[in-house]
């Protein structure tokens, strides 16, 4: 399977309405009005992802290679995913569960369920 790259995260980043990004010199923060929803770590090619807690630790259980837990808050679980170890359909699929679960009402019912590409 071939991995993705830091390229494949902020096309995909980039479909999605309203996101805004922050450098904090270490990583990159990606909000959707102002709720953060993904960090990006250029140095280690991974991302964290908001997730929900069953599915962080699905994903943990499954591939604790590709998938380490980075945090649990306000009943969301935070993982980390090395960019090489998922394909760009992935990577599309936690990336928009991320936002999807973090942006307001009316902007995922405008979305609906169309994946990044």
């Amino acid at each position: 399977m071939p991995g993705s790259q830091i390229s494949d995260f902020h096309e995909v980043v980039d479909q999605l309405p309203e996101v805004e990004r922050s450098d904090h010199d270490r990583y990159w923060r990606f909000d959707v009005r102002r709720r953060v929803f993904a960090y990006l770590w250029e140095p280690t090619c991974t991302v964290g992802l908001k997730q929900t807690i069953a599915e962080q630790l699905a994903l943990v259980a499954e591939r604790p290679d590709v998938f380490e837990v980075q945090f649990t808050a306000w009943g969301f679980g935070w993982v980390v995913v090395r960019l090489d170890g998922v394909d760009r359909d992935e990577l599309a699929e936690l990336v928009f569960e991320a936002w999807r679960l973090t942006a307001p009402a009316d902007l995922v019912e405008a979305r609906a369920d169309v994946l990044p590409d």
